[in-house]
């Protein structure tokens, strides 16, 4: 047996599976003690499920720790931003469209060294050792303890990167490295920024870590724990202390896939409402669609691989207002059970409409009779185009598509969507992060350029898919359940030598052995 647990800002979710069989699951509040969140979490799934510690395979935990770090500016790392790509990039320093706050928070430690390549693995300049030696000086001069790695196109030779990083490991003792090859994609500032955000985030990953550690031993669980990625898929514990970014958006992901089993289908829109928020994204392949545009988390842009989501505001906590007709986007949030007027409160929210509408059974129901037919049936009709025109908005064609409602907040939802060819309302629909994060799979992906000139179109396919494959066994899937699920290819018009963007994400079964 395995334990999902998804610990977002407001709740903590958990679920003990048996296979893909859910055999008891919790929703709780989420404690300022994590770990402790975690703790109760655990024991009440196996205490519900009559597991023993002894039963449990392994647990799988998705977080928004990271994403509200950098969100809240808060518990970061001054980061050391090593870019090597001199004579060419000097003309936007690194860091240069960052929020001033967040910018000012790591430290703006800005190192230009000569080096980096074009895009077929030529060389712009040789990497200036001596430079970097001078730069590691400052660094520790300063005290900064985490450095982050930016080569032009490191993606397709990353020899500079793994050089210039044994160097400052031996100039600057005890430093957390974060080389840009192995977190972003082929854009360079905003593989950059992806990569100073890594490393800021250094010291907080080992604390988070420990303290997940803490809690399994705590209650004598002695199966490996897994971090869930903002793809779907897994990553060891020692793994996310060298990659806390690759956890962002996990949640929404979690989510998506959790659907996907629940409903079982694989091509569908699924929409999570939540306290605050509902978010919207659509299947592929039973996997989330991922994002071809830069992403911005906390004011920064990016493009390490993200799902698209969209988000709009309305949860179960939502407030209503102008009889009916305007809802959110403000909400009570993990207050609802003291302001809503089914709890006593004086705060008309979603949820009190769908209890006065007789769709959920929660509260005190005497406490909403007084609110009007018209009021309810306006306000009912508000929440149902809020979510059809988000659907409207992230589909990829006007034809109707199965559209899967999970998250707490789905009890608002109760008629048909002109969006959708169906509405799924599945078992479990208020644990499905938690469900989705029980289930992921362990990935690996490719995203380079190659030349097509002397190597072939069929060839380099074939050695992209090669390398995703080796990726998802070395993080620790089963060889032969790991098969590509995801191919892109983009023709670079604008350079020499047939140069095509080749993508490629596998993914398998966790190796539980392991």
């Amino acid at each position: 047996m395995r334990i999902g647990i998804d610990v977002g800002g407001t709740n903590t979710d958990a679920v003990l599976m048996d296979g893909m069989a859910v055999k008891s699951w919790h929703k709780s509040p989420t404690t300022p003690d994590v770990s402790t969140g975690i703790m109760n979490a655990l024991r009440t799934v196996m205490e519900e499920g009559g597991a023993a510690p002894s039963d449990i395979s392994a647990v799988m935990i998705g977080t928004t720790h990271f994403t509200n770090a950098v969100v809240e500016r808060k518990r970061l790392l001054e980061v050391a931003a090593v870019r090597l790509g001199l004579p060419a990039t000097k003309g936007l320093p690194p860091m240069v469209d960052w929020p001033p706050d967040l910018g000012q928070a790591l430290g703006y430690h800005r190192y230009l060294v000569h080096g980096g390549h074009e895009f077929d693995g030529r060389e712009i300049a040789p990497l200036n050792e001596a430079e970097l030696r001078a730069a590691c000086k400052d660094m520790v001069a300063k005290g900064v303890r985490a450095a982050a790695i930016t080569s032009v196109f490191s993606p397709v030779n990353s020899g500079m990167e793994d050089r210039a990083a044994e160097i400052i490991a031996e100039e600057v003792p005890g430093v957390a490295l974060s080389l840009s090859h192995q977190i972003g994609r082929v854009g360079f500032l905003e593989r950059e920024n992806a990569t100073v955000m890594n490393a800021c985030l250094a010291d907080l990953a080992a604390k988070v870590v420990q303290s997940f550690k803490d809690a399994l031993g705590t209650l004598k669980i002695e199966a490996p724990f897994y971090i869930s990625q903002n793809d779907g898929t897994l990553m060891t514990a020692e793994y996310v202390e060298k990659y806390p970014v690759l956890t962002f958006a996990s949640g929404p992901t979690n989510s998506m896939r959790g659907a996907a089993l629940l409903a079982n289908a694989k091509e569908a829109m699924v929409v999570d409402i939540g306290g605050t928020t509902s978010d919207v994204g659509m299947l592929i392949h039973g996997f989330p669609r991922e994002s071809s545009v830069a992403v911005e988390i906390g004011g920064v842009r990016t493009n390490f691989r993200m799902p698209d989501v969209l988000a709009f505001g309305l949860g179960g906590g939502s407030i209503v207002r102008d009889e009916g007709s305007r809802i959110g986007p403000d909400s009570v949030g993990y207050e609802l059970t003291e302001r809503a007027l089914v709890f006593g409160g004086d705060v008309l929210t979603t949820t009190d409409i769908a209890v006065a509408a007789g769709l959920a059974d929660i509260g005190d129901r005497s406490k909403v009779a007084h609110l009007s037919a018209g009021l309810i049936e306006t306000a009912i009709t508000t929440m149902h185009r809020m979510v059809d025109e988000a659907v409207d908005k992230m589909k990829t064609s006007a034809e109707p598509l199965p559209v899967i409602l999970v998250g707490g907040g789905s009890i608002l939802m109760s008629r048909d969507l002109p969006s959708a060819s169906e509405i799924i309302k599945p078992d479990h629909a208020s644990v499905a992060n938690a469900i989705g994060a029980a289930i992921a799979q362990v990935g690996g992906e490719v995203d380079r350029v190659f030349s097509l000139e002397g190597l072939g179109r069929d060839k380099a396919l074939a050695q992209a898919k090669d390398e995703a494959s080796e990726k998802a066994i070395g993080a620790g899937a089963r060889p032969e359940t790991v098969q590509v699920v995801d191919i892109e290819e983009v023709p670079l018009a604008y350079l020499p030598s047939s140069a095509t963007r080749i993508r490629v994400k596998a993914v398998g079964d966790l190796e539980m052995s392991a």
